[in-house]
């Protein structure tokens, strides 16, 4: 699976960029440290430096929401998620040959 969150950073202060880049960073290393991770990269946007992005990949969709629902995740990833932009980040990964989930939206709760 594969997650895609973009993030603004709350303004264009250099100080504020440069808290949000340290938070993405430490998230990521929080979330390599998870079972189920497989990879991830945190990226600035060439044409926006406000917009920024922290890509994840993961055996499964419970892998990712137990990381996220970790000690560690409540504490230092969920935070940063108020600069997220309010779309959908969860992805399946398409590879030739395999079945694709159903194409309808997953409602919760």
């Amino acid at each position: 699976m594969l997650v895609v969150t973009r993030l603004r950073t709350p303004s264009t202060d250099a100080a504020a960029e440069r808290e949000l880049r340290a938070g993405l960073l430490r998230a990521l290393d929080i979330l390599a440290a998870k079972p189920g991770w497989v990879g991830g990269d945190v990226g600035r946007n060439v044409d926006d430096p406000t917009l920024w992005v922290l890509t994840t990949r993961w055996e499964n969709v419970g892998s990712y929401r137990r990381a996220l629902g970790s000690y560690e995740g409540k504490m230092h990833v969920q935070p940063l998620m108020v600069h997220a932009l309010d779309e959908p980040s969860a992805y399946e990964v398409v590879e030739e040959g395999t079945d694709l989930n159903e194409a309808q939206p997953r409602s919760i709760g």
